[in-house]
């Protein structure tokens, strides 16, 4: 039993009461450390033959460090029976590491009344542990009062597990007189206070107080405030030194710390060292650490390896463990056990598991039992699963439903569900409403947001200003900017539209790129707009070729165009053919078109 907190001390040595056993041999640097030992204690045991009763307690606790309790004890009662209170606060330190705690804490109180403090913390440590706590708090606070830190420590812990607000105020006595405990704990005191107040934002006040005292406690050896003083620096983007601190705590037996560490040593394309830092820090029990040693071998194909990490994290306790495997099988083609493992995430509670299991079940057709599993997931913050049920109610022509889904999915940043929302406003005549989600769903990427963006801004322009000798002149628009944006991501119909306006400013070869871009990557459109170009600039068989590639997905106004120039050949036969289709294609306008030139070249056919 440790009445004392981390070690027992002996009153005003600065000392702390070591283990009975000793190591049989010295190393040459010790050697006269121990004979100045020897020689003091020889000259301390004749004081205290002598009668020296200073000498007796010294002598008692020169014995009592070194583990020799039977020849302490004679002379810790002798000098305490003589008044000495510094032995008497040792004898109560003898008796407690025998099991006599009753009579040592006899003793602590005649030193603590004497007015030693390392005593009136022993004895209110004691009263703690016997469940005693008003004589507790009296004794520790008599100690704390008089500077005693263990005191000012042991106090603030009692009254933080009463809940008592002027905790805080001890625990930073406590450090500020260099307890590390007590600094760690006020750190995290802080820390919590900081989060609370200002929903996790580390750039306030408090949070740089609490980096103080991680600092102050990681530099006396705490691993676990190195490791959290690891955690701020690499958040704030001081990795250099944020590795320092992972090491020191992983060195010290911090498993956080080394999977900490290994991730650094990932992001920074070491990933032999991360998985040595990983795998110290699976083989003590970090379930994170497993994880990330079977994600590492799963992307080198080491099937068999990462399932037995994703195990080894499940049975640290660690559910994406499972849910590893989930994906794992699923990768696979092993689909009934992606379920099983899928299922047991799930049920402990892992939201993108119960996201992944309802799509699983989805494919499998069964639409039933995978929406309570999209609603779990969603109601526990899954923002993927709010999506998922959105595209599952819109599926059934449940539109309203489906719209809230996506609102809520879009209001925590999920694109293609602002998308989705924006799409639903236009169609409701809600132009602003629309403006904001497209606008929120183009910037987090989504090609079709930024082009539908382009069209509701460009619907808006106004007509160009044209200079006062009646040049045009050109302004970059907002909208031609999201049109670019979407067309640079590949979107067809916006790099057609880039390609309209280049044309439309003068910049032939701009245009041509767009629309050789939007055709090559199936865009009827932007083929038949490539042949228009290719036509004007006298390349008509080129411009054929496309207009051809056109026609043969659909597009009406491209047949046309064929039939015309196999008419103008007198390939009659082969521009009929294509009238014929035009026809067919329309619109309307085109077909009646189309229908005149067919029977013309009929006529001709048959003359």
């Amino acid at each position: 039993m440790d009445v004392m907190g981390d070690k027992a001390t002996l009153f005003e040595t600065g000392r702390f009461v070591q283990p009975s056993s000793r190591e049989d041999t010295e190393t040459p640097d010790e050697t006269g450390e121990i004979a100045d030992e020897a020689a003091e204690e020889l000259r301390q045991r004749l004081a205290a033959e002598a009668g020296d009763v200073e000498a007796m307690s010294v002598l008692g606790a020169m014995l009592l460090r070194r583990g020799d309790l039977d020849g302490a004890e004679p002379h810790l009662r002798a000098a305490t029976a003589a008044g000495d209170r510094a032995a008497a606060n040792n004898l109560g330190v003898l008796l407690h590491q025998r099991g006599y705690a009753d009579e040592a804490a006899g003793w602590w109180r005649i030193a603590a009344v004497a007015g030693s403090t390392a005593a009136a913390h022993a004895l209110g440590r004691h009263h703690r542990e016997r469940g005693d706590e008003p004589a507790a708090e009296y004794w520790l606070r008599q100690s704390a009062e008089q500077g005693h830190t263990l005191g000012a420590y042991a106090l603030a812990d009692l009254l933080e597990h009463r809940g008592d607000a002027t905790a805080e105020q001890w625990m930073r006595v406590a450090a500020e007189r260099g307890h590390r405990e007590a600094a760690y704990r006020l750190a995290r005191a802080l820390d919590r206070r900081t989060a609370r107040e200002a929903d996790g934002d580390h750039g306030v006040p408090g949070a740089d107080e609490a980096e103080q005292w991680y600092r102050q406690a990681a530099a006396r050896g705490h691993r676990r405030a190195a490791l959290h003083l690891g955690t701020i620096l690499e958040r704030r983007g001081e990795l250099k030194e944020a590795g320092r601190w992972y090491l020191t705590s992983a060195k010290d037996g911090e498993a956080r710390a080394a999977c900490a560490l290994g991730f650094l040593l990932r992001d920074a394309g070491d990933t032999e060292n991360a998985a040595v830092w990983w795998l110290r820090a699976a083989q003590d029990g970090d379930g994170n650490a497993a994880n990330a040693l079977g994600a590492l071998h799963a992307e080198r194909g080491e099937t068999q390896t990462a399932e037995r990490w994703y195990r080894a994290a499940m049975d640290a306790g660690d559910v994406n463990g499972a849910y590893n495997l989930g994906l794992l099988c699923a990768e696979h083609g092993r689909t009934p056990q992606a379920e099983q493992w899928y299922r047991r995430a799930a049920y402990a509670g892992h939201r993108e598991a119960a996201n992944a299991l309802a799509i699983l079940l989805l494919r499998g057709g069964d639409e039933t039992g995978a929406e309570p599993w999209f609603s779990k997931a969603a109601e526990a913050g899954s923002v993927d699963a709010a999506f998922n049920l959105g595209i599952l109610h819109a599926g059934r022509g449940e539109e309203q439903a489906a719209l809230r889904w996506y609102e809520r999915a879009a209001a925590a940043g999920h694109t293609e569900a602002a998308l989705q929302v924006g799409m639903a406003r236009l169609r409701d005549g809600d132009e602003q409403e629309a403006e904001r989600h497209l606008r929120c769903a183009a910037g987090g990427g989504s090609a079709e947001a930024a082009y539908r963006l382009a069209t509701v801004l460009d619907a808006r322009r106004p007509p160009e200003p044209a200079h006062e000798l009646g040049e045009p002149v050109h302004r970059r628009s907002e909208c031609e900017e999201w049109y670019e944006r979407a067309a640079s991501q590949g979107h067809r119909r916006a790099q057609v539209r880039v390609g309209m306006l280049a044309a439309a400013r003068g910049d032939v070869v701009e245009a041509a790129r767009w629309y050789r871009e939007a055709a090559e990557a199936g865009s009827r459109n932007g083929a038949f707009n490539l042949g228009l170009l290719l036509a004007r600039e006298g390349s008509e068989p080129e411009a054929a070729v496309w207009w051809k590639r056109a026609a043969d997905a659909g597009h009406g106004r491209a047949a046309l165009r064929l039939a015309l120039v196999y008419a103008r050949r007198g390939e009659l036969a082969e521009g009929q053919r294509w009238a014929d289709r035009a026809v067919s294609l329309g619109p309307a306008s085109v077909a009646e078109r189309a229908e005149r030139l067919r029977d013309a070249l009929r006529q001709e056919l048959s003359a």
